[in-house]
């Protein structure tokens, strides 16, 4: 990149513009990237949408692409297509908060039986008394203990509860759980286990993470929580599981869920149409940071969040 050429940076929508304001030595091409963009022969940094499906083929059709900067947490299938070289850089900290939100939401409801609440108020029937679940006192595994795990954690805090987490290798505690356990302690971790609530990426080795072994060892009654991808758990063992346990699921595998998969008359199952990172808090975090990665861009030809690089197919 010469000093004198401004880097030409293709955002999804008009709006993107207007929002992140102009930064020294950028220019912005708009394209949903549904066909190959303006200017494709010049542009260097590419955001795609959000929550809209776009032509990954595009890519290798970008001559002089250096960098992708994605509008979401996951990344699941972009390594695969980028030209080698390319970095991909994903919507670190972003959703953050309204993931954590939707964790801790799905998981009151299900304690608390909001969904048949719903249908008694939908019928107008008013129930018997009776005690409900507390989350207060449960036993709570967090299994992915990055950013949002963290933040997830930080908002059960007040509830009154015991927190364990899982990350990928053993590390030291925080001000929120007293040590970190590695992955290889999940099975001894299990079976004294209430709400088990799942927040990893989905990469190789988490591909059906939570499987029939898994979901056995829980103890009846428990509660699975997942607001990571809906391939982090088989979805054959969940139907086989569901009664025996509860689950709230935010992901699904497959998504969208048809409308006569059994997953939605299976018993003990809430489901919420993968919405953990749509809500009004996105935007504003969204600027912010694509305005940072653009600026670090122009700067110095690199962004940080990097979370793979196009490998040479040869």
């Amino acid at each position: 990149m010469s000093s004198t050429e401004s880097v030409v940076v293709s955002v999804p929508e008009s709006d993107w513009v207007t929002d992140i304001g102009p930064i020294d030595g950028v220019e912005f091409v708009v394209s949903d990237l549904g066909s190959d963009p303006e200017r494709a022969d010049d542009i260097e940094v590419c955001v795609p949408p959000y929550m809209q499906a776009f032509d990954r083929s595009v890519f290798a059709r970008l001559p002089r692409l250096r960098a992708v900067q994605l509008l979401t947490a996951g990344y699941d299938g972009l390594p695969e297509v980028l030209p080698p070289g390319v970095a991909l850089a994903n919507a670190a900290g972003v959703h953050t908060t309204s993931t954590a939100e939707l964790a801790v939401a799905l998981t009151l409801a299900a304690q608390r039986e909001f969904p048949q609440f719903v249908r008694d108020a939908d019928r107008g029937h008013w129930p018997p008394g009776r005690i409900y679940r507390a989350l207060a006192d449960s036993r709570v595994l967090i299994v992915g203990y990055g950013a949002i795990g963290q933040a997830i954690a930080a908002r059960l805090t007040p509830f009154e509860v015991e927190l364990t987490a899982v990350a990928t290798r053993a590390r030291e505690g925080d001000e929120l759980v007293p040590q970190i356990h590695g992955i290889d302690d999940l099975p001894g971790l299990l079976p004294h286990t209430d709400i088990l609530i799942v927040i990893v990426p989905l990469v190789e080795r988490t591909h059906h993470l939570i499987d029939d072994a898994v979901l056995a060892a829980l103890p009846d009654g428990a509660l699975v929580v997942n607001v990571a991808r809906g391939k982090v758990a088989d979805t054959d063992a969940i139907l086989r599981h569901a009664g025996r346990l509860r689950f709230a699921l935010d992901v699904t595998d497959p998504e969208p869920l048809p409308d006569d998969h059994p997953l939605w008359k299976a018993p003990d199952v809430l489901i919420s149409p993968h919405v953990g990172g749509a809500t009004t808090a996105f935007r504003p975090r969204a600027v912010r940071l694509l305005r940072a990665q653009i600026e670090q861009y122009a700067r110095t030809g690199s962004i940080d969040h990097v979370v793979a690089v196009g490998a040479d197919a040869g």
